[in-house]
């Protein structure tokens, strides 16, 4: 070794160097040399571009060390940290995530019983609406017409909470409230009432129904609203008879001539007198009024013969059906409606006969009464035993639940199957009549017999005059412009 003397290696931080005699030599690299000493050892490719005392490349390795240690702990401390931060987060968020599936369910258990509790208030109120005929007793008939849609004897009554109770029964700890609707005058009492609950009267048009039911809660239930776990939800509706329909479908095809066009009210008829209808017939005499009638009413059939239909293809069992309940429904309304302001014609063989002291109406007329008798009676008479498929009509529909002889429309105690629609228009003209619009009337059974009779000659029965009491099952708005006439059942709300 150069110098001699006594020599110590000592290797630190993969350094390798030799001191003499404690003596720390220098390290240099000459421009062009690798190593500026003969003694001493670098890591392998260590090169200086300086000289260095063995003690700085001490000093520069060590800080190099302490740099890399460092390096190393801040690593393994942001790695400490992260995993802290995630615990902490899922601390705080599993509660929420949890608040948050507990919101959903129950906010979805509120919004189907709403949903519920909607439809039933709708079926009551249209049910009810739809018994609104202008009697007195009209309101009890409605109230056990909407309590039928909450009757589950078949299996079938309106419920709510998952279809699993009955509405205004309860079941359990939970409760529901269904009371009778309440009834109305105009719509914007209905609307602005405050709750449901009987009133009304034989003038009321509009029904207004609320229904309240209680729905558990799963997660809710430490809400300051939520006693006992539970919560009450309440839907209402308000179902009535709309404005006049200018198109009427379903009704009778049966037709008078206005007693007085500049009346748009009741066009000259009189509320509550009974009228004899007679079969219109040419020249004289003419046809005597029946008992208990304060007028004559000459009336025609208008034509709504369907050549394509699939049953009842005969003319007579057509006309039987329109007798008994008003024209049939159709896709096509040219054949089951009647509109304002339309051109009509009477029915192809039906036409008008000449007035005699024997007289005889068309057949089509006495197959259209034979179907009128059955308002009053269940079987037919006898006269109609000539009407095709008699018996399979016969049995399709039932009496009034009221055939008594009344005076005054409002003492009327039946369901309204006595109730007719006639179309009023200008003039009797077997080929041309404008329909100026549609009102009601109610078949009266003849005085001293059980029912109207279809073998009459001159095709008479007595009906009262109603005015616009009964809403019609189907019609739209369209097409004409009038203040007066009988409308439809209608949810307003």
């Amino acid at each position: 070794m150069p110098g001699g003397g006594k020599s110590l290696e000592a290797l630190e931080f993969g350094h390798s160097y030799v001191v003499q005699d404690g003596i720390l030599p220098r390290i240099c690299n000459p421009p062009g040399v690798e190593s500026g000493i003969t003694y001493g050892r670098l890591p392998i490719g260590r090169r200086l571009p300086t000289c260095l005392t063995i003690e700085q490349d001490y000093k520069k390795a060590a800080a190099q060390h302490e740099k890399s240690r460092m390096s190393k702990l801040h690593y393994t401390s942001v790695r400490a940290t992260r995993g802290a931060t995630t615990v902490q987060l899922l601390v705080i968020l599993v509660p929420v995530l949890f608040g948050l599936i507990g919101f959903a369910i129950d906010l979805g258990q509120l919004y189907l019983a709403k949903g519920e509790l909607k439809a039933a208030a709708n079926a009551m109120a249209l049910a009810a609406a739809q018994r609104l005929i202008g009697t007195d007793q009209a309101i009890a008939d409605a109230n056990d017409a909407s309590r039928l849609t909450l009757d589950n004897s078949t299996g079938f009554g309106n419920k709510y909470h998952f279809g699993s109770i009955v509405i205004g029964q309860g079941s359990g700890n939970l409760a529901s409230d269904a009371p009778d609707p309440s009834y109305f005058t105009t719509l914007q009492d209905a609307l602005g009432a405050d709750a449901a609950g009987g009133g009304g009267g034989a003038n009321s048009r509009h029904a207004l129904v609320t229904l309240n039911g209680e729905v558990p809660l799963t997660f809710w239930s430490f809400l300051p609203l939520a006693t006992g776990r539970k919560v009450t939800v309440a839907a209402r509706a308000v179902a009535g008879i709309s404005a006049p329909l200018c198109t009427a479908c379903s009704i009778e095809a049966f037709t008078v001539a206005a007693l007085d066009q500049a009346d748009t009210v009741d066009f000259g008829f009189v509320r509550d007198n009974k009228y004899t209808f007679v079969y219109n017939c040419n020249g004289n005499p003419t046809p005597a009024l029946l008992p208990g009638t304060a007028g004559l009413m000459r009336y025609l059939i208008l034509n709504r013969l369907d050549t394509n239909a699939a049953i009842f293809t005969n003319e007579n069992s057509q006309l039987f059906r329109m007798g008994a309940q008003g024209m049939p429904g159709s896709t096509n309304g040219a054949l089951s409606c009647f509109s304002i302001n339309a051109t009509e014609q009477v029915w192809t063989n039906a036409a008008p006969l000449a007035c005699s002291a024997n007289p005889a109406v068309p057949q089509v007329v006495q197959a259209a009464l034979c179907g009128l008798t059955t308002r009053l009676e269940a079987s037919a008479p006898a006269i109609c035993a000539g009407v095709p498929e008699i018996d399979t009509l016969t049995s399709i529909y039932t009496p009034d639940t009221d055939t008594s002889d009344v005076d005054a429309y409002a003492s009327y105690a039946g369901n309204g199957r006595r109730i007719v629609t006639v179309s009023i228009v200008d003039v009797l003209n077997p080929n041309s009549m404008t329909v100026l619009g549609f009102r009601q009337f109610l078949v009266d059974p003849n005085l001293n017999a059980i029912d109207l009779s279809p073998a009459d000659a001159n095709g008479r029965f007595r009906a009262l005059y109603a005015g616009n009491v009964a809403p019609l099952k189907q019609g739209r708005f369209d097409g004409c412009q009038i203040g007066s006439g009988p409308g439809k059942v209608v949810i307003h709300q």
